[in-house]
C-alpha cells in the first residue's frame, strides 16, 4: 500500500484533527455508495480505511513513523545472519515487506525436516560431553520421542469496511511471501473474527503445508459508529428544520430514508430506526439512532442576525436556568 500520508493527503507533522478532518471528507467523496459506476471506487475506499487505521491511531502512528511497522501495519524486520539452519535463510524472513516467525512445537516430525534429523545432529554435538538429561556418563543430549514439527501457519490481518463486513466481499490479501490470494469474506463477519485457509500457509520438504489465518478488522465508518449490534449516528439538521419541522433523509447501509422532525426539536435528540442496525446471529438486526445536530449556515448572514435579535427582544428564555 502506498504512504497512508500520501494517500490521505496530509504532511506527516499534520495534527489529529487534521487527518480526521482529511479521512472524513475522502470517505466521504470515494464512498462506493456515491459512486456506483466507478469500479475503483471500493478500492480507493478501502485503501483510505487502511491509511486511516495507520495514522489515525495514535499508537500506530508513531509506530509507523518510527519505521517499526510498514503501510499495512505489519512489523519491519531483517531476520537473522546465516538463516539459521534454511539453506540462503528462512524463506519467510524472504517476504514482501512482511515479517512471519516460524517457530517450533514438540510433535511428530515427519522425514525431511531439516534433512532427516540434522538439526538434532547440531544439538547432539553441542552438548556432547554434557551432562543433564545426557546419556549415562554424560554422553550426547537426549531428545523427547516425538520429535520437532514445524509452524507453517502464516498469519495476516485484513481491513474490511463496515458494509464488507455486513454484505460480505471478495478480496484480495498478499502474503509475506509475495503470493496473492482472493479472499471470500462471509456477511455477518465481525472484528477479531479470523478466516482460515487451509493450505496455503508456508511450506517446507517432508511436511504438509500450513494455513493461512486471516484476522478480520472493520475500519472506521465516516458516518456511522458500531454500538454492538446497533448504529449510531450523528443528523445534522437547519434551524428551521428545528423549529418548523420537516422530514429528512438518513443513510443507513441499505437504501436511505426518511425521517420526520417534529416542530421544536433541539439539538441532541435522539430517534431510534428500528432494524437499521446490524445483523444479529439470530436473523433479526440492531437498530440505527440517529442525534440531532443544529446546524447554522457559514459565514455572517446579516438577515438571520436581525430575525434573531427581534425575536430574543420579545420571547427571553434561559436553556441554563438548571445549571445553577
Amino acid at each position: 500500500m502506498r504512504d497512508p500520508y500520501e494517500v490521505l493527503g496530509v504532511p506527516r507533522g499534520a495534527s489529529a484533527a487534521a487527518i480526521k478532518s482529511a479521512y472524513r471528507k475522502l470517505a466521504k467523496k470515494h464512498h462506493p455508495d456515491s459512486n456506483k459506476n466507478d469500479p475503483k471506487a471500493a478500492a480507493r475506499f478501502s485503501e483510505l480505511n487502511s491509511a486511516n487505521e495507520i495514522i489515525g491511531d495514535e499508537d500506530k502512528r508513531k509506530q509507523f513513523d518510527r519505521g517499526e511497522i510498514d503501510a499495512e501495519g505489519k512489523p519491519r524486520f531483517q531476520g537473522f545472519s546465516g538463516g539459521g539452519g534454511f539453506p540462503g535463510g528462512d524463506p519467510r524472513a524472504r517476504g514482501a515487506g512482511g515479517f512471519q516467525s516460524r517457530t517450533f512445537r514438540t510433535g511428530g516430525a515427519g522425514p525431511g525436516g531439516f534433512g532427516g534429523g540434522g538439526f538434532e545432529d547440531i544439538l547432539n554435538s553441542m552438548f556432547s560431553g554434557g551432562s543433564g538429561r545426557g546419556r549415562p556418563g554424560g554422553g550426547a543430549f537426549e531428545f523427547d520421542p516425538g520429535g520437532i514439527a514445524l509452524d507453517l501457519d502464516i498469519n495476516v490481518a485484513m481491513s474490511v469496511s463496515l458494509e464488507e463486513a455486513v454484505k460480505g466481499a471478495e478480496k484480495r490479501v498478499r502474503l509475506p511471501t509475495g503470493k496473492e490470494l482472493n479472499v471470500k469474506i462471509p456477511s455477518g463477519v465481525v472484528a477479531g473474527q479470523q478466516i482460515r485457509l487451509k493450505g496455503q500457509g508456508d511450506t517446507a520438504p517432508g511436511h504438509p503445508p500450513g494455513d493461512l489465518l486471516i484476522t478480520i478488522s472493520i475500519a472506521p465508518h465516516p458516518f456511522f459508529k458500531v454500538d454492538g449490534s446497533d448504529l449510531r449516528a450523528d443528523l445534522p439538521i437547519t434551524l428551521y428544520e428545528a423549529v418548523l419541522g420537516g422530514k429528512v433523509r438518513v443513510p443507513t447501509l441499505g437504501n436511505a430514508v426518511e425521517l420526520a422532525i417534529p416542530k421544536n426539536t433541539s439539538s441532541g435528540r435522539i430517534f431510534r430506526l428500528k432494524s437499521k442496525g446490524l445483523p444479529k446471529a439470530a436473523g433479526a438486526s440492531g437498530d440505527l439512532f440517529v442525534t440531532t445536530r443544529i446546524m447554522l449556515p457559514d459565514g455572517n448572514d446579516a438577515e438571520l442576525e436581525a430575525l434573531m435579535q427581534k425575536w430574543r427582544d420579545g420571547h427571553t428564555y434561559n436553556p441554563r436556568s438548571d445549571l445553577g
